[in-house]
């Protein structure tokens, strides 16, 4: 790999997983996007696969006892078909309109999480994990980062900041391994290349972990929503402008 980009990956996986430590989730709908601008979307995908799977265990286990089992085990089942029809869109569409198709996602949840206003806790209805686990199986199979309509959902289910932070690591962390199985028996993780890479960076992951994890603490939901969102809002902007130059 040339130096230019594994200085570029190297800063993305730093930023990505430092938020991770911080927030629980956002390390894919950071790392993805960035990464697609430079590397090949097929490739990016399973890479972000493991080193999530492998981030959401870390923290996932030294948070366990916070986990809120009721809600993972809702949202599972329907996780599963999602994923299985994302992945085999990942094989099966151009690049372009992948890259276009994230870019939009990616837009959409970064309006919402910078125009939204934090508010009083307000439960909503347990069938709405149901679409919220099919589209997030859906998206996290096409690319890698199924978050955004967990967190929406769980947010909405689990006041507790640690509790969430738990949650949604322990969730990714199942979702991630029917992910593993789905992308090992369509090929994607087939070559020896993408497990060599993810040994290679995981020094770099467990210390972004370990810094995001300190300053988790010292930030409000609202002011790491609104950094996430932030960030996201640039990198679609990005994605944006590589679709529209592929399809060209």
């Amino acid at each position: 790999m040339p130096y230019p980009d594994l200085l570029y990956a190297v800063s993305v996986l730093l930023l990505a997983y430092f938020v991770r430590g911080i927030s629980g989730f956002g390390s894919g709908l950071i790392a993805v996007p960035l990464l697609a601008l430079r590397f090949p979307l097929p490739e990016v995908v399973p890479f972000i696969l493991i080193t999530d799977f492998s981030a959401s265990a870390l923290v996932g286990g030294v948070t366990f006892k916070h986990v809120a089992w009721t809600e993972i085990r809702r949202l599972l089942p329907l996780s599963l078909i999602g994923v299985v029809v994302g992945a085999s869109l990942l094989v099966s569409l151009p690049p372009a309109l992948l890259l276009g198709i994230l870019a939009l996602f990616v837009l959409v949840f970064a309006l919402r999480s910078l125009l939204i206003k934090a508010g009083a806790f307000k439960p909503v209805s347990t069938v709405w994990a149901y679409p919220a686990a099919l589209t997030g199986g859906a998206v996290g199979g096409l690319f890698g980062t199924g978050g955004p309509p967990y967190v929406i959902y769980l947010s909405h289910r689990i006041e507790d900041k640690s509790s969430l932070r738990a949650t949604l690591s322990g969730l990714f962390f199942l979702e991630g391994l029917i992910r593993i199985v789905t992308f090992l028996a369509i090929g994607l993780l087939a070559g020896g290349e993408v497990w060599i890479n993810c040994l290679l960076a995981a020094p770099l992951i467990i210390a972004a972990l370990y810094a995001g994890s300190h300053v988790h603490a010292r930030l409000s939901n609202a002011q790491m929503t609104r950094l996430i969102g932030a960030l996201l809002l640039l990198s679609s902007a990005a994605l944006l402008l590589k679709a529209w130059s592929e399809s060209t």
